[in-house]
């Protein structure tokens, strides 16, 4: 099974389409040019060229990427830094994309997250429920303190 090959003209509209689609980190885009295996000479020019036409800017996704975690899946903080970090980006990126969170927001998503998901627990035990809502808050990457603050408030 022969795999398709690119020029890098077309690498570079197939990654354009890609960008605009939705934003994407360097390490998104690197591994798509990988899999379409183009050489590094071609990635290394087609990541330029994308950065130059701004279909490809670390902090624009930084920013909407921390947002939207926040906002539709309810990430924490923590959750948001280690996905971040997963997709390699730098510290002082990640810094300006949390900034993206209010205080207020997140303190107030929090707290009618923790209360929703207490409202679902149907264990009766005490240790138990407390257990399975802050595993639950910790999945999600919200900081200890304040997952076992509520915990012991809730529960």
């Amino acid at each position: 099974m022969q795999k398709n090959s690119f020029t890098v003209t077309e690498a570079l509209i197939k990654m354009q389409r890609y960008c605009a689609y939705q934003d994407r980190c360097h390490k998104e885009v690197t591994d798509k040019l990988y899999q379409m295996r183009m050489i590094p000479e071609a990635i290394d020019h087609i990541i330029g060229q994308l950065i130059q036409d701004n279909f490809l800017n670390e902090e624009r996704f930084a920013r909407s990427f921390a947002r939207g975690k926040f906002k539709y899946k309810k990430w924490g903080r923590r959750r948001i830094v280690q996905e971040l970090k997963q997709r390699e980006i730098s510290k002082f990126m990640i810094d300006i994309a949390l900034k993206e969170i209010s205080e207020y927001d997140y303190l107030n998503t929090f707290h009618e997250l923790a209360e929703k998901r207490n409202q679902q627990i149907s264990e009766s035990n005490k240790l138990k429920r407390k257990k399975k809502l802050a595993d639950y808050l910790l999945y999600r990457g919200w900081e200890s303190h304040l997952v076992y603050e509520k915990v012991n408030e809730l529960v």
